[in-house]
């Protein structure tokens, strides 16, 4: 007696669909909108037959949204923006992912390739595969469920995360598409995004929905502790909100004003047991225009690491408050360091961003930070630059720097201070800078001296706690400060062209 035939595996066709042409922004981001859904729907159906045991095929695809935009003269609208133009002649076109996220930021990506090149955009189905673990849903751990063989198989029958897939050469200015290819319209595709995207939750401990456009990097837990006093104060204060709406910790955890109607998913925080490796916190505003702090902790690995991914979001600004070392004797502890250039001996960029690259100062951070010092501390003239000095700021990987071999060597860490004019030093601003360079996030600097080794005053547990009880407070409200100040002046004014390069892609 012949087998009985087995059954046929029953997954849906691959979702396609045809590039199509929209002259209105808002059409095309829906069309963006309904391939996305598509294909995540297609790949969590299939994982989840995959999970329960079924045969789902030889393999599971569905591919990301594309945008593409063709142009057959360098002539465009005049247009004070540093983005939202094509370089030239050419087919320019990107990958796109969640646009529940990032519906905003695509809708007016949109509106100003339209407007700036009277052309009509091409939206559809990319050859670019969804990896599977980018499909699921915040709360979906289906893998977890999965035997070692079944595990193991995974790779044969959907897409993986593809790292060949992510690299970072159109921000750092070396890609260079093939003949016949198209230049890329985004410094991001969608997979690099996706990526950042699930590591800002494991390092953070918060939502990619939660981060604001405006971001305060620290060094130090103390500036936290604060941040998270002054959010729950706001919070339970609707008359002294300013805006802000909602404040979220690590683990979703989000309080709102009394008598504000709780958001979907607001019930779904829970603390977690631990503190991630480099927790954030969000004053949240509707528009984004909110502050997120981050703990970066110490060293320009995490420095790296966390505007890496968060660059993918694509916000306004970043400034790193944190301690620092002063190098000149007529400084005191307590004084305030507002960077102007930067010594790289950090090392963690080298690779992206070659040494003789400038990673000069941007006159609007600046001029916010400035005015941020001299509102909060209520001083002006002599008595502001006796606070604060503008300077030279040097970044090593060598916590114990001062321990190294000095006598008799042809260079030392601190003849290079010296010649490089550097008045303070610390171990991640350089970094953090630099990559709001590269990534062409607007970017700043302003420190606090809390310790001066050169002049043998060395951080001592009293001399320490006593500094950070009278500094950190007044430091913090100078950051949220200079970030409103700079968001009430509009961000176009924030996105120079001095950080774009010769042939940009046209997305901010």
């Amino acid at each position: 007696m012949p087998p009985a035939p087995t059954a046929a595996p029953t997954t849906a066709p691959t979702p396609f669909f045809a590039p199509a042409r929209f002259d209105d922004p808002a059409a095309a981001l829906a069309r963006v909108r309904e391939i996305y859904a598509a294909s995540t729907a297609h790949l969590r159906d299939a994982l989840q037959r995959y999970v329960s045991g079924e045969d789902v095929g030889r393999h599971v695809r569905a591919c990301y949204p594309l945008v593409r935009v063709r142009t057959e003269t360098v002539a465009r609208a005049d247009s004070r923006l540093s983005y939202g133009f094509v370089a030239g002649p050419g087919v320019f076109e990107t990958t796109l992912t969640r646009p529940d996220l990032f519906a905003d930021y695509y809708l007016e990506q949109f509106e100003l390739l339209i407007r700036n090149h009277q052309v009509a955009l091409e939206v559809g189905s990319s050859t670019q595969p969804i990896p599977v673990h980018f499909s699921l849903a915040e709360n979906d751990h289906l893998e977890g469920q999965l035997d070692p063989g079944r595990r193991l198989l995974l790779r044969d029958r959907f897409d993986l995360p593809d790292l060949g897939a992510m690299d970072d050469g159109i921000a750092n200015g070396t890609f260079e598409p093939g003949p016949g290819e198209p230049h890329p319209l985004a410094l991001f595709t969608a997979p690099r995004v996706d990526y950042s995207l699930h590591r800002l939750r494991h390092y953070t401990g918060t939502l990619p929905e939660h981060f604001q456009n405006f971001i305060l990097f620290t060094n130090y837990q103390f500036y936290i502790d604060e941040f998270i006093k002054l959010g729950r104060e706001l919070m339970a204060d609707p008359a002294a909100a300013h805006g802000y709406e909602a404040f979220v910790e690590p683990g979703n955890v989000v309080t709102r004003p009394p008598g504000a109607t709780p958001a979907p998913g607001d019930a779904l925080g829970a603390a977690p047991p631990r503190l991630p490796q480099m927790p954030a916190y969000h004053l949240v505003r509707g528009d984004r225009g909110g502050i997120t702090m981050v703990n970066i902790g110490v060293g320009p690995a995490n420095a790296k690491t966390i505007t890496d991914h968060i660059a993918v979001l694509r916000p306004h600004a970043w400034i790193m408050l944190g301690h620092c070392a002063g190098l000149r004797n007529s400084q005191q502890l307590g004084d305030y360091v507002l960077a102007h250039g930067y010594v790289r001996e950090d090392h963690v960029l080298d690779e992206e961003l070659p040494l003789w690259v400038p990673i000069p100062p941007l006159a609007e951070v600046q001029l916010a930070l400035e005015a941020a010092v001299a509102e909060i501390t209520q001083l002006s003239g002599y008595e502001l630059k006796r606070l604060m000095r503008t300077g030279t700021v040097a970044s090593t990987d060598n916590r114990n720097w001062e321990l190294l071999p000095s006598h008799g060597m042809a260079s030392s860490p601190e003849r290079r201070f010296s010649q490089s004019r550097a008045v303070a030093l610390d171990m991640e601003s350089a970094t953090i800078a630099a990559n709001g360079f590269r990534f062409r996030v607007p970017y700043g600097t302003l420190l606090c001296v809390s310790d001066k080794p050169l002049h043998g005053e060395i951080k001592l547990p009293g001399m320490a706690n006593q500094f950070y009880r009278e500094r950190v407070d007044q430091h913090l409200r100078i950051g949220i400060q200079a970030l409103e100040r700079l968001r009430e002046q509009g961000v176009d004014r924030l996105h120079s062209r001095k950080l774009r390069s010769f042939a940009e892609v046209a997305f901010q």
